[in-house]
């Protein structure tokens, strides 16, 4: 009987590559909050998504060496907020910039909170109040599978994504006017 062997290369000589390849998504910023009362912290993700819409719910990935994993998995509830794009400052802090840590996040924001009791974001695009249904724990990260028991959507405004590393406004009229003036007219549909 032949065998194939298969040279797999090593995963750490990947982590480059993959990075870079990462960086060509465009992801949307959220911060998750966990925590109740003097206990609330938080963390910037780009990694969150729907999962359903019957029953409504989303994933999101965490880093499982985050300070507000131990609490999201205490308290097995968190908060999603999805960004305006003026709210850079929201996720600089909550990225851990300026070493802030815990409650001192939530400092320069308006927060309310809604059905668990954690901190949602007054002004993000959608606030998401999230039970945690399921965990599924691999490498470094955990994947969170969130039921959402209550939304809040404002008015559209600019999204903030992140993309090669950096943030980006995502501007729905503005940028549908820039795509209009670089398109190409359709002969067929001129005169």
């Amino acid at each position: 009987m032949n065998s194939i062997v298969r040279h797999m290369p090593d995963a750490t000589a990947l982590q480059p590559d993959f990075r870079s390849a990462m960086r060509q998504l465009v992801g949307g910023v959220s911060v998750i909050t966990v925590g109740r009362g003097d206990e609330i912290t938080g963390m910037t993700v780009s990694s969150l998504s729907s999962l359903a819409v019957d029953p409504p719910s989303i994933i999101v990935s965490l880093n499982r060496t985050a300070s507000s994993w131990p609490i999201l998995q205490r308290e097995r509830v968190f908060g999603a907020n999805l960004l305006a794009a003026d709210q850079i400052g929201v996720a600089e802090r909550f990225a851990g910039k300026g070493g802030l840590r815990g409650a001192e996040r939530f400092v320069g924001a308006e927060w309310r909170k809604q059905v668990t009791g954690v901190p949602l974001l007054v002004g993000a695009l959608a606030t998401l109040d999230c039970e945690v249904e399921e965990i599924l724990e691999r490498h470094s990260h955990a994947i969170v599978i969130g039921k959402v028991v209550h939304v809040a959507v404002a008015p559209q405004s600019a999204a903030l994504a992140y993309w090669h590393g950096s943030y980006v406004a995502v501007d729905r009229d503005d940028d549908l006017g820039r795509l209009a003036a670089l398109s190409v007219p359709d002969p067929r549909l001129t005169p």
